[in-house]
């Protein structure tokens, strides 16, 4: 297994901020895990943070890195994985969106991102963003080198209650202009299992800013694309993050083989869609 990693300029050398492991699979996928971990560098003080925070959803994805390494093994794919906190920078993001460092994440205010000047904030896009992006580029570079077309996967969870409010899907498929692999990953998922509620778009959708990773490295390649996002009450522990990986492996498995090979894959060029309800 190959590994690479990229460091932060403002970070210290030992603090990576992004890492690329089995480049040399054989399968016809790519995982990518933008909100991997809640590591924050001393330099940037928990961002004024307390611990209890930053163990929570705000400052990561708890579970699915899990997931995606788990699915990285099973599929023989390459992962391509963000290795700050979501809240130094959200590499599911451009560096023009506000909450690329969000000042506000649901209830919490992140007093280290408040009142952040440009410079600031350029910083950050250069020794975090660029990094990112260039390794998740340079990956699909060298599968495409290849000769593969790999379905972009990108895994992220969600918290079951936001806001206050209780949500009731669990597993959602998310797209952008390009709906096919989610339409029929949905589709395979439910044929191997019935356990849980399944939803295109949901809780999230492109109309949320979400689907950045997507709109950026795999619609402009014509590759076949999904988000994922699993409620992290159903990935909490190791024993559940491998059952939901062996699930999802096998229904995506499904999913590539019934729509054939990828390279004759050519996404819509419709607009944008919004989110449904």
């Amino acid at each position: 297994m190959s590994t690479e990693s990229h460091n932060a300029e403002n970070t210290g050398s030992n603090d990576s901020v992004v890492e690329t492991s089995n480049l040399a699979g054989s399968g016809d996928f790519l995982i990518v895990c933008e909100h991997a971990s809640n590591y924050i560098p001393p330099a940037y003080k928990n961002l004024g943070l307390d611990e209890t925070v930053l163990k929570s959803h705000v400052a990561w994805d708890p579970g699915a890195l899990a997931v995606a390494q788990a699915l990285s093994k099973a599929l023989d794919a390459p992962l391509v994985e963000q290795k700050l906190s979501r809240l130094i920078y959200d590499c599911n993001r451009p560096p023009e969106a506000e909450n690329a460092m969000p000042a506000q994440s649901e209830i919490f205010t992140i007093p280290g991102n408040c009142n952040l000047s440009q410079a600031d904030r350029d910083v950050r896009t250069k020794t975090v963003y660029f990094p990112f992006r260039e390794a998740l580029a340079t990956c699909l570079d060298h599968l495409q080198a290849r000769g593969k077309s790999p379905v972009v996967i990108t895994v992220h969870s969600f918290t079951p209650v936001y806001k206050g409010v209780k949500r009731d899907v669990e597993i959602g498929f998310l797209h952008d202009q390009d709906d096919i692999f989610a339409k029929e990953l949905i589709k395979t998922f439910a044929a191997e299992t019935d356990k849980f509620v399944l939803r295109l778009n949901e809780p999230y959708g492109p109309a949320d800013g979400v689907t950045h990773t997507l709109t950026e490295h795999a619609l402009p390649r014509n590759l076949r694309n999904v988000m994922l996002e699993i409620r992290n009450d159903l990935i909490s522990d190791q024993e559940s993050q491998q059952d939901m990986a062996t699930i999802l492996a096998q229904a995506i498995l499904q999913a590539e083989k019934t729509l054939g090979k990828h390279k004759n894959h050519t996404a819509p060029t419709t607009k944008p869609i919004k989110t449904g309800n």
